[in-house]
């Protein structure tokens, strides 16, 4: 599924990561989510032999190596983080603990304020539960996989319906970067007309911004997209072999490709990965409302 950014406000009362534990306990072995190494052998062969058919899918290929390989980044499991998105013009800030299963692209959100108020994708269908209709004030179904699309480059790159493309390198700060843009073919998620741009060291072969823009549908009903945003990936975290971003800082794009005003900081914290969920962690729970 493809999603962009917007903002929402949430109170600075916080509480503490969801506890997995104790559901963890209460399921056989056997009803957890397991995906076998067969599985993962398969789609890693298959997206190896992909991108090597491109320039751009050498560049993204051995980025997903320098990052610390798709097959850790699927043979981990769902990863669970906290993504608090917070503009730097006094709006709506977006603050939750969340887990997405990175094999089939389904997530559970759960506020950092209200632990019993959760948002999610099934992989089918967007649902919300919240004793309160303001908890999430914003477009759930939209964020459901936002965060995903910044944290998960350049492992997400690898399914069907995206176009790479190589352009000409630029630099940054100083250093030098190969430069491959992200399309989609129609029909692809909910914003097929989004595109990302990415920055990858020529030396590091890492991630080290990405432009993009937002043409979510249900924004843009007559078409057209947000003004490009340039995100900058400041630091790093290693979780489990993964090689991911320690947070982000956005900005407006400039005409010349540059970053222009500060508008968004970006703080991605409480990474892990989860071996061993309930196999319908990521269901909808019964009495939570599907939304359309």
């Amino acid at each position: 599924m493809l999603f962009a950014v917007c903002s929402f406000f949430v109170s600075c009362k916080e509480t503490t990561k969801p506890n997995t534990e104790e559901p963890k306990a209460e399921v056989q072995k056997e009803k957890t989510i397991s995906i076998p190494k067969a599985w993962v052998s398969t789609r890693v062969a298959k997206a190896k032999q992909q991108l090597a058919t491109t320039e751009a899918g050498k560049v993204i290929w051995n980025a997903m190596e320098a990052h610390g390989g798709l097959d850790t980044w699927y043979a981990n499991g769902p990863i669970s983080f906290r993504f608090n998105y917070q503009p730097q013009d006094g709006k709506t800030v977006r603050d939750s603990y969340q887990t997405v299963d990175t094999w089939s692209n389904r997530a559970v959100h759960t506020s950092t304020t209200d632990s019993t108020a959760r948002f999610g994708w099934t992989g089918e269908k967007a649902w919300v539960k919240a004793k309160d209709s303001t908890a999430f004030a914003y477009d759930t179904k939209f964020w459901a996989l936002t965060p995903l699309y910044f944290i998960g480059h350049p492992f997400i790159l690898n399914g069907e319906g995206v176009n790479l493309e190589l352009l000409k390198p630029e630099t940054f700060k100083g250093v030098e970067y190969h430069v491959v843009k992200v399309t989609f073919d129609a029909g692809t998620g909910d914003a097929p007309d989004d595109y990302y741009i990415l920055y990858i060291g020529k030396d590091s072969n890492k991630v080290a911004v990405m432009r993009y823009i937002v043409s979510y549908p249900e924004y843009f009903k007559d078409g057209g997209h947000a003004p490009e945003k340039f995100t900058e990936f400041i630091g790093e975290q290693k979780v489990d072999g993964i090689i991911l971003p320690g947070g982000f800082k956005t900005y407006w794009t400039t005409e010349e490709g540059k970053p222009g005003t500060y508008i968004t900081k970006i703080d991605f914290s409480d990474v892990s990965f989860e071996s061993d969920l309930p196999i319908n962690f990521f269901d909808a729970p019964v009495d939570a409302k599907i939304l359309n």
